[in-house]
């Protein structure tokens, strides 16, 4: 992590020195006692693995304290301050990753601009993906070369009740996207391109059901839930060093037992051909998939729902990134 965040982090801990926690300790000591410094001390490299390469990609409505446009939105009142805290997860995650034996973390800034991480903040020895197009949208720049997949900064998918900012994808034109008939949220969608690459997802950080859904997917996933959603645009949330400390925890957690994991790969039980992949989606406009069905490889399913059948996730991919990039730029 950079100087910046831990002389302001050593000044959070010594004002909740102060308070305390309901059992009697002194917050700071219970704070210091899960901080990356403590996991740096405590991490101990897998001596199996010559070169550990973790691959993030980072949303922002996951982050803590974060619940509406104020905070997500590059024109929302809070957007500046929200972006730091982006981005202080996105330390916390790279800085354990690194403490674990990382030799290389590559860092994708996947919310709304692509250009909300601060870059002169960022752990200084990651490398950064940036701004859109992509093909491969959130998850553009893995490769088979990583160990490790971790989703920062995540919410849950259009319709869950209960959750921060749930959409999926693109919030004004998508309602659900589904894989071999599979509905997955961003970060089940996410997963499969990892999954493609043989790349397990190993931990995510959010509110529970951004959490949970993508636990039921991928399977035992470690988790930081940094914030408890009460409605859509309503939360129990916690201080973002006590949200830092919870996601380094959980990264050298998920990197000490990276064999426990498996890649996603929904395809191989659907009985299509080997990574052939049947993409639809279901639109909250009937316009948008009326026009996209003007293209001959497409099926209207339904008013609302189109299905593309793709020669791999990489190609759903693509299509999806048309879909939602096109009319951007």
């Amino acid at each position: 992590m950079n100087g910046s965040h831990w002389t302001i982090t050593a000044a959070l801990m010594g004002l909740l020195a102060l308070a305390g926690d309901p059992a009697g300790t002194p917050a700071a000591t219970v704070l210091l006692a899960h901080s990356p410094v403590a996991l740096q001390k405590d991490s101990i490299p897998d001596p199996g693995l010559e070169a550990l390469k973790v691959y993030i990609s980072a949303d922002l409505e996951g982050v803590s304290g974060g619940v509406s446009r104020m905070q997500f939105g590059s024109d929302g009142q809070e957007w500046e301050r929200f972006r730091r805290i982006m981005t202080e997860e996105v330390n916390a995650a790279a800085g354990a990753a690194f403490a674990a034996g990382a030799t290389e973390v590559v860092v994708s800034d996947s919310h709304g601009t692509g250009h909300n991480l601060v870059v002169e903040d960022l752990h200084p020895d990651v490398e950064l993906i940036r701004s859109w197009p992509r093909r491969l949208i959130m998850m553009e720049g893995i490769d088979e070369t990583f160990d490790a997949a971790i989703f920062i900064g995540y919410h849950a998918s259009e319709g869950t009740p209960e959750a921060i900012a749930a959409h999926t994808m693109s919030g004004g034109q998508i309602f659900d996207l589904r894989i071999n008939g599979i509905s997955v949220p961003e970060g089940g969608f996410n997963a499969a391109i990892a999954g493609h690459f043989g790349v397990p997802v190993v931990m995510v950080s959010g509110d529970q059901n951004a959490a949970g859904e993508l636990r039921e997917l991928v399977g035992d996933v470690e988790e930081a839930v940094v914030k408890v959603a009460l409605g859509n645009r309503a939360a129990r949330t916690m201080h973002p060093s006590r949200s830092n400390a919870i996601i380094a925890e959980s990264t050298t957690a998920a990197l000490n037992r990276l064999g426990d994991f498996q890649p996603y790969t929904p395809w191989e039980d659907s009985g299509s051909r080997a990574g052939a992949v049947t993409l639809e989606i279901v639109f909250k406009s009937e316009t948008d998939a009326e026009i996209l069905s003007y293209l001959a490889e497409v099926e209207r399913v339904d008013g609302s729902t189109i299905r593309y059948e793709a020669d791999s996730i990489l190609d759903a991919s693509g299509f999806l990134a048309v879909t939602i990039h096109h009319n951007r730029f």
